[in-house]
């Protein structure tokens, strides 16, 4: 069934027509802040965040230094737990995460686009790396389900399928949104994926699956912070998960900060945890 899916979906793409010039919120559409979370310890720049009832897990890149980690935190308190150097020889820039069941699933890239990354399978509990898949691609992020994968390369132009059962070959497809994910997860059997369209605004996209249609868009606008003339300004520039109608949203590393959104009763709400 999977491998039937998949095999269509190529077929199914077309271009997204061009979205018409609009202004950016100030925040993020049919959503109000309702807090922040300090993150308690030193990040590099800032891939990706996922969490679950008591955990947050970040990743960030040192680029100086041409390292790659995986951040645990207490998610009441902020507190750092544990780190894990991801770095994996020439591939030491990890991306956004995802959790699914007992696993983060995390790429690590080159440093450079058209390049190669591995997927890593890595348990929650002992942050054990348990498979490593590798693509002959950057990956920036991936999205992750029981049977399946969905990883973007560089700025998401293209899309890297799969299939986790072994019952159908990876495939690629282009992007059909002009926003650039940075993070994307699999929510209720749809993809929620998060990034910049430009360094003033980007978007949240609800995304069916397998036929890549857009659902719902949410436009985001920035954070009014981070280095000059760069999306990290933008609220959906790196980090972004979602649980129920609660939204968190990760820019930069500079301030450390895991911003809380509520988005308002127009949206349907997601599960609550994954």
């Amino acid at each position: 069934m999977i491998a039937h899916r998949l095999t269509l979906l190529a077929a199914a793409l077309a271009p997204a027509p061009a979205l018409a010039h609009r202004a950016q919120p100030a925040g993020i559409e049919h959503a109000h802040l309702l807090d922040t979370i300090a993150l308690d310890a030193r990040l590099y720049h800032v891939q990706g965040v996922d969490m679950d009832a008591t955990h947050i897990w970040v990743t960030s890149v040192d680029g100086k230094h041409q390292r790659g980690w995986l951040h645990e935190f207490d998610r009441a308190s902020g507190r750092l737990l544990r780190q894990l150097d991801l770095t994996d020889g020439p591939r030491f820039h990890p991306g956004g995460l995802s959790i699914s069941g007992h696993s983060l699933w995390v790429p690590v890239a080159e440093y450079r686009k058209d390049s190669s990354a591995v997927i890593e399978q890595i348990d929650l509990t002992s942050l054990t790396v348990q498979r490593r898949i590798m693509v002959p691609d950057h990956l920036g992020c991936v999205a992750a389900s029981a049977h399946t994968l969905v990883a973007g390369n560089w700025d998401s132009r293209r899309l890297y399928l799969i299939d986790l059962d072994h019952t159908a070959p990876m495939q690629v497809v282009p992007n059909p949104f002009r926003t650039r994910y940075q993070d994307m997860k699999f929510i209720d059997g749809e993809l929620v994926a998060g990034g910049y369209v430009n360094r003033h605004g980007g978007t949240i996209d609800w995304i069916d699956f397998p036929s890549l249609r857009l659902l719902r868009t949410l436009h985001t606008g920035s954070a009014g912070h981070g280095a000059p003339f760069s999306h990290a300004q933008v609220f959906t520039g790196e980090g972004m998960t979602l649980q129920g109608r609660d939204l968190y949203v990760l820019p930069d590393s500079r301030h450390r900060r895991l911003f809380h959104f509520q988005l308002d009763e127009t949206v349907e709400p997601a599960t609550a945890l994954r």
